[in-house]
């Protein structure tokens, strides 16, 4: 009879993670953690809860809010605030003014179908969005603007230029006591 050499590999593929009910039945092999120190079953407990709550599991939602990514400049007498909306239309999207602050609000609906041999995946999320970003005073509010190209939205309005308030304090030094030893 050949002999066979078998040799023992660590696999490289990942261990797929408990579900969240399985993890505390009583059929969850709990053997595995013996020979384990105490930190390191502590770090795969929380290695399992952690994907338990994050959404990695393949049935799991997501719980993760969306916000979109906003910059302000001033340029020159304007201000300019452009947001990244991917993938939505002028119709989701509400842009409101008050006199202190700039309020953009609306909801991202994405759908995704995949449609493979052997299986079909349809992915949903939808989630609402808010914004407020304060003006500075004297922002023409009346004469802003507001353009949706490609997923950024771009606002401007008129700005007062601001006059700078400075003052230059002198920079003393400062006077070194001597204190003398009482005898």
């Amino acid at each position: 009879m050949p002999e066979v050499k078998v040799e023992k590999q660590k696999s490289l593929a990942r261990r797929e993670a408990p579900s969240f009910g399985e993890l505390f039945s009583p059929m969850f092999p709990v053997g595995r953690f013996f020979g384990l120190s105490p930190f390191a079953m502590m770090r795969e407990f929380t290695e399992h809860m952690d994907r338990a709550f994050r959404g990695g599991g393949a049935a799991a939602p997501s719980l993760e809010a969306w916000s979109p990514s906003v910059d302000v400049q001033r340029c020159n007498d304007s201000l300019v605030v452009t947001v990244e909306l991917p993938g939505l239309r002028k119709e989701d999207v509400k842009v409101e003014m008050t006199d202190e602050e700039l309020t953009i609000e609306g909801e991202r609906k994405q759908e995704h179908k995949e449609d493979h041999e052997g299986y079909h995946r349809y992915e949903r999320s939808y989630g609402k969005f808010y914004r407020a970003i304060p003006l500075p005073e004297g922002a023409k509010t009346d004469q802003a603007k507001a353009e949706l190209t490609d997923g950024v939205l771009k606002i401007s309005m008129p700005v007062p230029e601001m006059k700078k308030k400075t003052r230059q304090i002198p920079v003393q030094e400062a006077a070194v006591e001597k204190k003398q030893a009482v005898a």
